[in-house]
């Protein structure tokens, strides 16, 4: 049996960098939400913050449906 060990690092490096990037949008996307629940109890509004927050989600979401899409295909 022999391993391909270069195969192998490239894997783990790329999946390594797709879930820090995951993480990292969907941590933008809390963020944004919990700015505008902070701007809503002082009265104010923060579109721009929900409107960055859901599009940090939809990217998560095509994300996960081509992970899914490459797994499946």
């Amino acid at each position: 049996m022999d391993i391909d060990w270069a195969a192998l690092g490239s894997v783990f490096g790329v999946s390594l960098v797709a879930t820090v990037a995951l993480v990292g949008l969907f941590t933008l996307g809390i963020v944004g939400l919990s700015r505008q629940e902070r701007a809503a109890e002082q009265g104010g509004s923060a579109a721009l913050a929900v409107t960055g927050a859901y599009a940090c989600f939809a990217a998560c979401l095509a994300a996960v449906a081509y992970g899914i899409y490459l797994i499946v295909a």
